[in-house]
């Protein structure tokens, strides 16, 4: 059965799931839903969770649409598909009546003479977020979709995001009913192990959630997200209608949501304690507000308490409080017509207190010491160059802040007698240790040299073991090692020595402490190595070869490579892959869920911090390059995201104590591979009972959750952690990193950067620099804009 309208052309399978979802005039005829024939091609499971199947728990009975053959009744416009049960009846139903859009909806008939009491009711709703086993990198760019959702008790929607970012998203807008949550189900294969490059593709399934949604007697911490059952009067029906719509970009999708009647709430994801937040509203003309409210632990918390004030503004209504709490908190925007609307917003602690705590932390509770089972280790103990990200955090923090010398010596102590003995044999650096068997990955090394260069930057009286000098010469010979394909005798070697990898963060910094030193050979040579490996890249940019690790599509890849190219002024490839990095941070009404697109360590949509953290800071430098502010924001909203990972103050997750962390944050809930791990921080290693490839990186499943973390703060220290930005719209102020409050002809901005060293103005395409000069605060005058 076909249908279809000016816009889109559908395809239903005989068992009434939605096979195929185009848009007509799409060049690419992207099919926008996850396929039977793909899975079959592929081998993976999961019929029952194509586009339109659903699952519904009545008591201790299961029923899915899957085992039973339905009615499909149609007209010119519509499809009905019909399932019938002893006890009620389930519609899922198509419109496409309307020339530019899809309705879609959902009906639940009880003909039973009894109330119907539904423990779990979700529908499969499948879009395409597919990482192509392929490497054919253009199929994931242009036919596959990030999917960035907004949950909301009546106002849900979600964007599906074309990965090439060049227009023709799909947007999914709630119009009436009720929707708890979205949650994933993950089918993958990884063979990493195998020694196959790219080895890693997989296929997230997103389920909407109508009632329940988790195994009974399920419970955490979650106090935000309803899961709620559902109750059902005798011969009643319950409705549920969503519309699709084409969208060209994150400005036309929340244009069209509020023209189909949705609140626009602008909130900023990260505040601080005790500095004063802004939430802006701005409702439909039929959406009169009736309360907004302000919830924590799931309590509302007075405006007293919060010293909150609600005004009318040119860009809507403005509700501005001073957090007193710690945590997570739900504001709720109730109307006059019953419905609801929330965002969700985090309160943290000065960001300097946190860094400093997560440095204390690292060096009093992981560090092993002389007589450690680990000697001179830090935990966990862990094969990948990424463990070593907390050494150079531990490291930058005492470059930016306080300087605590026993913190420095510890890390230099692991360095010079564990990583360097660890990582080459007896210590020589033209000798890499085979740690995964038959191979080394080169992509350890620049953590390697970083952690050495972090040393060269300090004073020799620092340091116990060697000097300044020294260290920065292991970190050229690291470094060389890390991308010089001649010093490799395998090709797997030679291979991943020419890819862009982390160190773009740091090689500028590098090459000029090389230039002003003794070691002009090797800095001729890396710096010859680097510009031709980004000129090798720019130049194939148009196949985005470099999207490509050891995964089919990664952004672990385009997140660098765009970093890269920014960095060397290259504008053809910085502009191309950084659509990819648009295309790759979410946006959403709950700060958790605007960070980079990524799913492998939690095998459901997640905030992972170092590839979540790198990809903000990549898309950090193409701003610092294109002067493009929707660079700025989005790296912004992941830095929020990132962040989340190391808050010991969360109310919905499990307890962190001071200074710990946690590498990864399952953004679904439920998850449906783990549902332990729905909207829950944690380490993979909690992955290791699951057996598999897991059971292969890890020892065991208590290992601590934070062993690739580290190198993502220092490159938000190199950035937000060290500035605040003003933007100027017109009339309008509003600050990126920081708090603002206005005054007649002045704007007063507290940043909320650490080691605060300047404010950026910026006015369209200018920008100025304001001094902070090691102060927090700062007073802009609107009419001169001077200081």
């Amino acid at each position: 059965m076909i249908k279809k309208n000016q816009i889109f052309k559908a395809e239903f399978a005989e068992d009434g799931h939605l096979s195929e979802l185009k848009m007509i005039n799409d060049v690419h005829q992207m099919n926008w839903v996850i396929s039977q024939a793909y899975l079959d091609e592929l081998g993976y499971p999961g019929k029952e969770k194509l586009f339109g199947h659903f699952a519904l728990r009545v008591g201790k009975k299961e029923f899915k649409s899957c085992e039973v053959l339905p009615r499909i009744v149609e007209s010119a416009d519509t499809a009905r598909v019909i399932y019938d049960f002893e006890q009620f009846q389930v519609a899922v139903c198509y419109d496409f009546g309307e020339g530019d859009q899809l309705d879609w909806g959902i009906e639940l008939f009880n003909h039973s003479e009894e109330a119907l009491v539904v423990d779990d009711f979700g529908v499969w709703l499948s879009l395409a977020y597919v990482m192509f086993r392929d490497k054919n990198v253009l199929r994931n760019i242009h036919e596959s979709a990030a999917i960035f959702s907004s949950i909301s008790t009546n106002y849900t929607k979600l964007n599906a995001v074309r990965r090439d970012n060049q227009g023709s998203n799909l947007g999914l807008y709630q119009t009436s009913g009720e929707t708890l949550s979205i949650g994933t189900y993950c089918e993958y294969e990884n063979l990493f192990f195998e020694n196959v490059s790219p080895s890693l593709d997989g296929v997230l399934f997103h389920k909407l959630i109508l009632a329940g949604g988790y195994p009974e007697g399920y419970e955490n911490r979650d106090w935000i997200y309803s899961k709620k059952q559902l109750i059902l009067p005798a011969h009643s029906r319950k409705k549920w209608r969503y519309v699709f719509k084409t969208n060209a970009d994150q400005t036309e999708f929340y244009q069209q949501a509020f023209d189909l009647g949705h609140p626009i709430i602008q909130f900023e994801p990260l505040n601080i304690l005790g500095q004063k937040s802004h939430v802006t509203i701005k409702n439909p003309a039929n959406k009169q507000i009736k309360n907004v409210s302000i919830l924590y632990k799931d309590q509302e918390v007075r405006a007293s308490d919060q010293t909150a004030s609600l005004k009318q503004t040119a860009a809507g209504w403005q509700l501005s409080f001073t957090p007193q709490h710690l945590g997570e908190h739900k504001l709720v925007v109730q109307f006059m017509d019953g419905s609801e609307d929330f965002v969700v917003l985090n309160v943290m602690d000065g960001l300097a207190q946190v860094i400093e705590e997560r440095a204390d932390y690292i060096c009093s509770s992981l560090y092993n010491g002389a007589e450690g089972s680990t000697p001179y280790a830090f935990e966990p103990i862990s094969n990948q160059g990424e463990s070593l990200g907390k050494l150079n955090l531990v490291l930058k923090k005492n470059l930016l802040g306080a300087l605590v010398t026993s913190q420095v010596q510890k890390v230099e102590e692991s360095a010079v007698r564990y990583v360097r003995q660890k990582w080459f044999i007896d210590g020589d650096f033209t000798r890499p240790r085979k740690l995964y068997g038959e191979f080394y990955r080169p992509m350890d090394f620049e953590y390697i040299g970083h952690l050495f260069f972090l040393l060269s930057e300090f004073d020799d009286e620092v340091l116990s073991l060697n000097d300044a000098t020294t260290y920065l010469k292991w970190a050229a010979d690291v470094f060389n090692l890390r991308v010089n394909p001649a010093l490799h005798e395998d090709e797997r070697g030679k291979e991943e020595a020419q890819m862009l990898g982390v160190y773009f963060l740091y090689i500028q910094d590098l090459l000029a402490k090389l230039k002003e030193s003794e070691l002009q050979d090797t800095y001729q040579t890396i710096k010859a190595l680097w510009e031709q490996v980004t000129e090798r890249v720019n130049q194939t940019s148009e196949t985005y070869a470099s999207a490509i690790t050891e995964h089919f599509y990664d952004n672990a890849g385009f997140g660098p490579t765009a970093g890269a190219l920014s960095e060397m002024g290259m504008v053809e490839g910085a502009q191309r892959y950084g659509q990819l990095l648009l295309a790759n941070i979410g946006y959403s009404n709950d700060f958790r869920a605007q960070n980079p697109d990524r799913w492998w360590e939690a095998l459901t949509y997640m905030i992972h911090s170092l590839w979540g953290g790198v990809t903000a800071a990549s898309a950090y430098k193409v701003y610092e390059y294109l002067k493009d502010p929707a660079y700025l924001e989005a790296s912004y909203r992941a830095t929020a995201g990132i962040l989340y990972c190391y808050d010991t103050h969360s109310t919905t997750t499990l307890p962190l104590e001071k200074g710990m962390a946690a590498s990864t944050y399952a953004v679904a809930g439920p998850h449906l591979n783990r549902c332990d791990l729905s909207r829950e921080r944690f380490g993979q290693a909690t992955f290791f009972k699951d057996g598999g490839i897991f059971a292969r990186l890890f020892e065991n499943d208590t290992q601590t959750p934070d062993w690739d973390m580290g190198e993502e703060l220092v490159a938000y220290l190199d950035s937000f952690g060290q500035k605040t930005f003003i933007l100027k719209e017109g009339a309008q102020y509003r600050v990126i990193n920081g708090s603002l409050e206005e005054a007649e002809d002045q704007i007063h901005v507290t940043s909320f950067a650490p080691y605060c060293k300047e404010f950026v103005l910026i006015e369209g395409d200018q920008q100025t620099i304001l001094k902070a000069e090691g102060q927090r605060t700062i007073t802009v005058s609107k009419s001169a804009c001077l200081v």
